[in-house]
């Protein structure tokens, strides 16, 4: 069951548990309590005491989940180097619009996703499941990929060559995998290319309401070249912050480095 259901059912049945004893056990303790009767029937139900308790806390998170920031945890690499294995992030609901929760329809549109964006979706072939890419191609934009460059509307994306750290594998050379940085405007970002991977050539046209995206990690990304566009009503959040981080493959359990980091 999705978190968000479940915390919505959880808030529901405490909010029905507190007014039911609003209506029917709260007036009859207190006539007990004029009558003077015995301490055990004055007290108020556990069951009631406990939904008291949480339903200040459930309704915060799911206000807080639903309209401000929702935490995420990065499960694959399809996002290196941007994002590792075992990032925990967070995701602004705002940046694109408030909606209203469970049912995901925009209540105040607020912006639009930008080229460049990380962006959390739902994955169009299924909604349960969410992923996490970049945004590079917009509504009406023509996207090209050929010979692992990205071309937007007939202009090649600027890169150049960066001095991160290759990322290769235990069966590869030092050179199978290669980082550069791609630029968007002012802004950039880094990007790996496998140089012992294939990939084919696409060019596409960005239908009105929905997102081309695609993963840093171009050669090792299940993206928009596989499955298609994201549809706007899919559109989760932006990712911004990296609150924290567990480096499940390396000696030291917790990334400390990467705790604090905005992600761009």
């Amino acid at each position: 069951m999705d978190f968000e259901i479940a915390l919505f059912i959880a808030l529901v049945v405490a909010g029905v548990i507190i007014y039911i004893d609003k209506i029917f056990g709260a007036p009859k303790r207190a006539v007990n309590s004029k009558r003077g009767s015995g301490e055990a029937t004055l007290r108020m139900p556990i069951l009631v005491e406990y939904s008291r308790s949480f339903f200040p806390v459930l309704l915060a998170v799911f206000l807080l989940r639903a309209f401000v920031v929702e935490p995420f945890r990065i499960p694959s690499g399809s996002m290196l180097p941007s994002l590792f294995i075992g990032d925990f992030i967070l995701v602004s609901k705002f940046s694109y619009g408030v909606r209203l929760p469970i049912l995901k329809k925009k209540l105040i549109p607020m912006g639009n996703p930008d080229r460049g964006d990380v962006m959390v979706f739902r994955f169009p072939r299924d909604p349960k499941t969410n992923f996490i890419k970049r945004v590079v191609g917009l509504p009406g934009d023509v996207v090209s990929y050929h010979n692992k460059r990205l071309i937007i509307n007939g202009k090649p994306v600027p890169i150049e060559a960066s001095d991160l750290i290759d990322w290769p594998t235990k069966d590869s050379s030092e050179e199978r995998v290669r980082s550069f940085f791609e630029r968007f405007g002012e802004e950039k970002h880094a990007i790996l290319i496998d140089t012992l991977r294939s990939a084919n050539s696409i060019r596409v046209t960005v239908p009105e309401g929905q997102y081309f995206v695609m993963g840093d990690n171009r050669d090792h990304s299940n993206d928009s070249r596989y499955w298609g566009f994201v549809p706007e009503e899919f559109v989760v959040g932006k990712a911004f912050f990296i609150w924290f981080s567990w480096d499940s493959v390396g000696e030291n359990f917790v990334n400390w480095k990467r705790i604090g980091s905005f992600i761009q």
